[in-house]
């Protein structure tokens, strides 16, 4: 007769097999998958966090600071939108994007209104290179205004898990406090490790609540008091592009290595240029066809259109988010012909080698064809 004791043993070592067994039939999450929402979380007046799970149990793999484009099934078709991913590597069992509805927001409205716990979306990615690792440092300085702290929330997670002392210094500015995205997260992992020092900026204080931090716009001063060893630091910024752009201004004039600077934005960038080829500039007047080889329509179009604006008026879909080549969400094969390309750093040189084109940003020189 079994003893209970046996059977207790029993039963632990089956859990610790089957554990085991699962642990070496572990796979990575790609965008074949939807992504299954499991949770939701306020964060601040407009803004909600969602996690997200992989329906077979894959874990997420993904750079710290890249982004996730998510297909939003609103009123009147699929619409892309592009999200950082505010959760880190660190921790792949579940993936989280936090965001926030701006007043003319369709796609983040839909989500903050209709978005809820088992619900499936299809997703493209995760893409992008605004990553620390892609530019490792011994001291980093963040810098970032609303929205823009997800990647820097991502990253700082990153190097929190690391279970060494990091070096950063992260500032974000917000209108006011109340308004502070994912504040509780950092200061937990700011108040566990001294190698995180947070700084806020607000413009105004809340209503009966005393603000002892900064408080105005962000400036060459504040950056001196808050990060005298600036010019020693790796700097990442995001948020919108006026930010930037001051965050820029006050960098260079204050003589620190631009080299070392890098920035994140979806609503504008530095515009980088690949012309195919470069010695021709499209013409409104010039006629041009674009060939859906995989949709069997051919689209008339100017070589001014772009690849994008073509496939629409013929009521194709091609997937997109920014529109502004950053996102590499539109990203197709290229089988024939020539274009002329103007991105934002949405796509590799190996890509283009390759023979793949962003369609928001190409336009077709004659007669074009891609797999779309």
């Amino acid at each position: 007769m079994r003893s209970s004791s046996g059977v207790r043993w029993h039963r632990v070592r089956w859990r610790r097999s089957d554990a085991m067994s699962r642990s070496r039939s572990l796979s990575f999450w790609t965008d074949v998958e939807p992504l299954e929402c499991v949770s939701r979380l306020p964060e601040a007046p407009n803004v909600v966090t969602f996690s997200f799970r992989s329906p077979s149990g894959a874990l997420f793999n993904h750079e710290p600071g890249q982004f996730i484009t998510l297909e939003l099934p609103v009123p009147g078709g699929p619409l892309h939108r592009t999200y950082t991913i505010s959760s880190s590597p660190s921790r792949p069992v579940s993936l989280t994007v936090t965001v926030k509805a701006q007043p003319d927001s369709i796609g983040t409205r839909w989500m903050i209104d209709n978005l809820e716990k088992g619900m499936r979306l299809k997703a493209i990615g995760p893409a992008g290179r605004f990553s620390i690792t892609e530019h490792p440092s011994e001291k980093y300085l963040f810098i970032s205004a609303g929205s823009g702290i997800t990647p820097m929330v991502a990253m700082t997670t990153w190097l929190y898990d690391s279970g060494e002392e990091p070096d950063v210094v992260f500032i974000n500015c917000a209108r006011r406090p109340s308004e502070i995205i994912l504040r509780e997260r950092v200061e937990m992992m700011a108040s566990r490790i001294e190698g995180i020092d947070v700084k806020w900026v607000v413009e105004e204080a809340d209503r009966f609540r005393p603000w002892s931090g900064y408080r105005g716009t962000f400036n060459q001063i504040m950056l001196g008091l808050m990060a005298q060893d600036y010019l020693e630091r790796e700097v990442f910024c995001c948020g919108p592009e006026p930010f930037m752009q001051a965050v820029r201004e006050a960098l260079v004039a204050l003589g620190y290595d631009m080299s070392r600077y890098h920035q994140e934005s979806f609503s504008g960038a530095l515009e980088r240029a690949e012309a195919v080829p470069d010695d021709v500039v499209p013409d409104e007047q010039n006629r041009a066809e674009v060939v859906f080889s995989v949709s069997g329509v051919t689209a008339r179009c100017s070589e001014a259109d772009t690849v994008l604006a073509a496939a629409r008026a013929e009521g194709l879909v091609i997937p997109s988010g920014c529109t502004m080549g950053i996102c590499g969400t539109c990203k197709v094969l290229k089988t024939d012909g020539e274009v002329h390309m103007v991105h934002n750093g949405g796509i590799t040189d190996e890509d283009i080698e390759e023979g793949y084109i962003l369609a928001c940003c190409s336009r077709p020189l004659g007669r074009v064809t891609v797999e779309a």
